[in-house]
């Protein structure tokens, strides 16, 4: 007697959904893998999205220079790095000079959360907040860093060679301080000091966990925060942008003539950092390789477990169905036959265990989503594809073994099992 594939695989699914209990306690280990990776996969990927958004956003073309690596914001440099001489904002005119490659130079001077012992804050009549992140720019910095203006308008060369008091706010910082949303042309006391708000930024795009800074950013003139902040001489950050097509030349150009200007002695390590948006995000990429990993080995562990528990239960099978062989050899199946019937079976069970952990990873993955609004979380369907063939090939590789001793029995011996 000969059956089909679809014969077999429904002898499969009525024995696996016979012995559901004793099924799904065997695959529970796969599920708990499954929903392991696939959940892991789906937040990490979100949080790549958002990186890579946000770095878009930054300019694509661009090429940053700062003293040491790392975020100019939040990072805590080696002591070697902190060493380093500072990035001079007179490197910014001389890199447009003398790099073909490059189209244009920005500077910006990053004020950190505390300046002195005392932290920076913004207020205005009823409202304060210290979290935000206070930036001086040159003019030009918005036609390098295009970002799209809600309301108002950017400060003028004019503006930032005099030293204005003037400001924009950041979609974040400006619904706090004027939850009205009227913010332009009014006042708002920075570190002390008053500036008017020129404009307001539209919300920015992409982010870490959910969370974009430049939301949160108040911008005044460069030459009003070098004025207000002389001491910061550690905190400047240079934008070169690369003319179309040509940023690798662009890096080179910037990379040689700082060594130029910093007298590097040839062979020497670069004494400052060069980064562009798509090295950061093959920085990420990097970091969260580790995490994978790390996730990988404790899936592998349940679903080793899991697989173990089902070679069991099919020898346990092949036992209780000792004579439903003997009966099905004796009227004329053949060994690959009954070798499909039972690895059919292990694959049928298996491979629900991991529909059954795909669709926990989805339920999880929307409720951090839902609990956690800031943390991006997208179920890529590489994921799910993967979780599901991953699960059936732990049934396959687990099953040969006992469809091997299925059909191996002696039809004869088998028909006198009791």
């Amino acid at each position: 007697m000969r059956l089909s594939w679809g014969e077999n695989l429904s002898m499969a699914l009525a024995a696996v959904w016979t012995h559901r209990f004793r099924s799904a306690l065997t695959v529970l280990g796969i599920v708990v893998g499954i929903t392991t990776v696939v959940t892991v996969a789906s937040l990490l990927s979100g949080l790549r999205q958002g990186i890579v958004t946000l770095f878009q956003e930054l300019g694509p073309d661009n090429i940053f220079v700062y003293k040491t690596s790392g975020d100019p914001q939040g990072s805590f440099p080696s002591p070697k790095e902190q060493r380093r001489k500072p990035i001079l904002p007179e490197y910014a005119d001389l890199l447009r000079r003398l790099c073909p490659s490059v189209e244009d130079t920005s500077v910006s001077l990053y004020v950190p959360p505390v300046v002195g012992r005392r932290p920076i804050t913004a207020r205005v009549p009823g409202y304060e907040s210290d979290n935000l992140f206070l930036t001086g720019v040159t003019a030009n910095y918005f036609s390098i860093t295009p970002r799209e203006l809600a309301m108002g308008r950017s400060f003028t060369p004019e503006e930032e060679h005099r030293s204005a008091r003037v400001a924009l706010l950041g979609a974040g910082i400006a619904e706090v301080l004027f939850p009205d949303g009227d913010a332009v042309g009014r006042r708002v006391i920075v570190d002390g000091a008053e500036y008017e708000v020129l404009g307001v930024f539209a919300k920015a795009k992409g982010g870490f966990f959910g969370q974009n800074r430049q939301d949160l950013e108040i911008l005044i003139p460069f030459a009003t925060a070098r004025l207000r902040y002389p001491q910061l001489r550690d905190q400047v950050l240079i934008t070169a942008k690369a003319r179309p097509g040509m940023r690798q030349a662009a890096y080179e150009e910037v990379e040689d003539i700082l060594r130029k200007l910093r007298r590097t002695p040839p062979g020497e390590p670069n004494d400052f950092a060069l980064s562009t948006p798509d090295q950061i995000v093959a920085q990420f990429d990097r970091m969260t390789r580790l995490i994978v990993l790390a996730t990988l080995a404790v899936s592998g562990l349940g679903l080793l477990v899991g697989g173990i528990g089902v070679m069991n239960i099919m020898l346990v099978s092949v036992t209780e169905r000792t004579r439903e062989i003997g009966v099905r050899k004796a009227i004329g199946a053949r060994r690959q036959d009954i070798v499909a019937q039972f690895l059919l079976e292990a694959m049928a069970l298996t491979g629900s265990g991991g529909l059954l952990g795909l669709a926990l990873a989805l339920l999880v993955t929307m409720a951090i989503g839902k609990l956690v609004p800031s943390l991006p979380s997208v179920v890529p369907a590489w994921a799910l594809v993967t979780g599901l063939l991953v699960s059936v090939f732990v049934g396959l590789f687990f099953g040969v073994w006992p469809a091997m001793k299925a059909a191996r029995l002696d039809p004869v011996v088998a028909l006198r099992y009791e």
